[in-house]
C-alpha cells in the first residue's frame, strides 16, 4: 500500500492539512474493494482527485474510468448516456447506442454533481448498485454490468432529501463509504504553497518570472474566505501571472483582485430558525389582518341582520353572545362597552315587530352595498387565503392545530377550508 505523500506526488495534491491527508487515507483504503464511494465538498476543492486515485489503486486499473457530469447533460438525454438506447427508442435515435455502464464494463464511473440527477435516472441507478441490472431506454431486455461507482456532490444530500430532490435509499447506498474534502479556508497552511505551487506553474506556461507576494499580500491571502476554493485560488495567481508587470504583488495590488464583499474572515450573519409563530414575511402579517377584519365585518353584517328582523336587542344579545364575545371581548374589560352602543344604537327606530314582507326587502336593498362589498372582497382575498393556509401547512409540517393557532381560526374552521381547497 502506497503512503499519502507518495500518492500527493504521483497525483499533484499540494497540502499537508491533516483532514486532507485522512481523506486520502480513506481513499487508499478503500480502493482495493468494489464499496461505492460518495466524495463531498464544496464546489472547487478538487473533489475529481478521489476517485482517480480509487480507480488507480484498485484490481480495475487497466480497465476503463469514465467521468460523467451529471449536472451538465439535459434531463431528457441523460438516462439514454447512462445506460444507453435501441434504435428508434426516441426522435433522432438513429441507431443503437452503448450507454456508459455498458462500455465501463469491469471499470469505474464517477458520477460528479450526482445531487443533480432527475429522480427518475435515480430509480434506475439504485437498480444497478443493488444487482448490477439496468435497461436501455426503448429496450425490454435487462442487462448485466460490472462496474464500480464513485459519486461526488457540493450539495447538502440531507436537505436534498428533506426536499424530496434525492432519494433516501440511492444515499445510502452511493455513501456505503463518504470522503469529505475540507474547503480551503480550512486548509490556512496550504493556502500560500498552493499560491506559490499555481504561480510556478503559469510562470513556466507563459515564460515570465515567477510572482512573489510581500509579507502583507501572505497575510491578506491567509484571510480572504475563498467561496471558489482552490478553483478560485488559481484564477487569482494566473490573473496576476499574466496581467501584472511588475514581479512583486503588493497588499494594495492582490486586493485589487479579491471580491470586495469576501475579502476577509469576518464574522457572518447566521440565519436564526424562526419561533412557530412567526410570519415569513410583513406581507402575510397584512394579509392575516386582514382576514380577521374580513371575519369580523361578517360577523357584525350577522348580528346587524338579527337586530334588523328581531328588533329586540336584549334576546339578540343572549342568543348570540359568544359572538359579541368573539368581537368585542370579555365584558369585564374597560374597553369592551359593546351593551351600551347596542343599547343606544339607531337600530331602536326599527319596528319592533314587522311582518310586511315589503319592508324587509326595502331595507335589505338599503344595504345591498354590503353584499356586493363581501363578494368583492371574496374574489380579491381567495388566492391570498389559499396561499397564506399551505404556508402555514408547511411551516408546521402538516399539524393542523398548530397551522390553525398561528391563523387564528379553529382547527374545525381550517379543516373545513382545507376541505374546500382540495390540499
Amino acid at each position: 500500500m502506497e503512503s499519502v505523500q507518495a500518492i500527493k506526488q504521483r497525483f499533484g495534491i499540494i497540502g499537508n492539512t491533516p483532514s486532507l491527508n485522512r481523506a486520502i487515507e480513506k481513499a487508499i483504503q478503500v480502493a482495493p474493494t468494489d464499496i461505492s464511494v460518495l466524495v463531498t465538498g464544496e464546489s472547487g476543492v478538487g473533489k475529481e482527485s478521489i476517485p482517480k486515485i480509487i480507480h488507480q489503486l484498485s484490481h480495475r486499473k487497466h480497465n476503463k474510468y469514465i467521468a460523467v457530469n451529471c449536472g451538465a447533460i439535459p434531463e431528457g438525454t441523460i438516462d439514454s448516456e447512462l445506460f444507453g438506447h435501441e434504435k428508434g427508442a426516441f426522435t433522432g435515435a438513429t441507431q443503437t447506442r452503448a450507454g456508459y455502464f455498458e462500455v465501463a464494463d469491469g471499470g469505474t464511473i464517477f458520477l460528479d454533481e450526482v445531487g443533480e440527477l432527475p429522480l427518475t435516472t435515480q430509480v434506475r441507478l439504485l437498480r444497478v448498485l443493488e444487482n448490477g441490472e439496468f435497461i436501455k431506454v426503448g429496450s425490454s431486455k435487462v442487462q448485466k454490468t460490472n462496474v464500480r461507482i464513485v459519486a461526488a456532490t457540493n450539495v447538502n444530500m440531507f436537505e436534498a432529501i428533506e426536499k424530496e430532490k434525492f432519494r433516501e435509499d440511492l444515499y445510502y447506498r452511493l455513501s456505503t463509504v463518504e470522503i469529505n474534502l475540507p474547503p480551503l479556508r480550512q486548509r490556512q497552511e496550504d493556502i500560500h504553497l498552493l499560491f506559490r505551487k499555481f504561480a510556478s506553474d503559469f510562470a513556466l506556461k507563459y515564460k515570465m518570472p515567477t510572482i512573489k507576494l510581500t509579507d502583507n499580500a501572505i497575510q491578506i491571502l491567509l484571510k480572504h474566505r475563498w467561496g471558489g476554493n482552490i478553483r478560485q485560488l488559481r484564477n487569482i495567481a494566473e490573473q496576476l501571472s499574466v496581467l501584472e508587470q511588475k514581479r512583486t504583488i503588493t497588499a494594495e495590488v492582490l486586493r485589487s483582485y479579491l471580491p470586495a464583499s469576501a475579502s476577509t474572515n469576518l464574522p457572518a450573519i447566521i440565519k436564526t430558525p424562526k419561533s412557530e409563530s412567526d410570519f415569513s414575511s410583513e406581507r402575510e402579517i397584512l394579509y392575516k389582518v386582514l382576514f380577521d377584519m374580513k371575519s369580523d365585518l361578517n360577523d357584525l353584517k350577522k348580528l346587524t341582520m338579527e337586530l334588523m328582523k328581531s328588533g329586540d336587542t336584549k334576546d339578540v344579545e343572549k342568543n348570540n353572545e359568544t359572538l359579541i364575545q368573539k368581537i368585542y371581548g370579555n365584558s369585564d374589560e374597560e374597553d369592551a362597552t359593546y351593551e351600551e352602543p347596542v343599547e343606544n344604537t339607531e337600530v331602536i327606530s326599527i319596528p319592533e315587530h314587522t311582518s310586511n314582507t315589503e319592508e324587509i326587502i326595502s331595507i335589505q336593498d338599503k344595504y345591498h352595498f354590503a353584499e356586493e362589498i363581501e363578494e368583492e372582497e371574496t374574489l380579491s382575498l381567495h388566492d391570498k387565503e389559499l396561499e397564506l393556509i399551505k404556508k402555514s401547512l408547511e411551516r408546521h409540517n402538516g399539524k393542523r392545530k398548530l397551522a390553525a393557532a398561528e391563523l387564528g381560526i379553529s382547527e374545525r374552521t381550517l379543516y373545513r377550508k382545507i376541505k374546500q381547497y382540495d390540499l
